[in-house]
């Protein structure tokens, strides 16, 4: 139940090349820089509901169970089919564009995302403290 809680972004490292590189419009990287993002997360074992507040009320919700495919929504809006796994204590997932995990460490929910540009990787993370 390492997950479960309510989350407020504190630091976005990478932000700004990932967001271009996986298509989000300038005018969304702007409001999205400093805003203090909220992840709600509700964890029931291996059964998920996963919420993300983000500007202008845009809230996307991903429910999953870990392991099971599960119809999925990216933050531009996209609805794909993905399957949640474990990687040691990371909960890990393939978006169309980028691969994600998200961990607790030192007490922050971590997340890093990552996406392959023609000059290699580009790596977000976004690390958020519990409010």
């Amino acid at each position: 139940m390492a997950f479960n809680g309510k989350w407020e972004s504190e630091t976005q490292d990478g932000y700004e090349e990932f967001c271009k590189l996986i298509g989000i419009p300038d005018d969304v990287i702007s409001k999205g820089r400093d805003f203090k993002l909220v992840t709600e997360v509700i964890q029931n074992g291996e059964d998920y509901s996963w919420i993300q507040y983000y500007p202008n009320n845009h809230v996307v919700t991903n429910k999953f169970i870990v392991g099971k495919e599960s119809e999925m929504e990216t933050v531009g809006g996209k609805k794909f089919k993905g399957t949640v796994s474990m990687e040691g204590a990371k909960l890990a997932i393939s978006f169309p564009k980028y691969h994600h995990t998200s961990e607790i460490s030192g007490g922050k929910l971590v997340e890093t995302s990552t996406a392959t540009s023609a000059k290699g990787p580009v790596v977000f993370v976004r690390t958020s403290k519990k409010i």
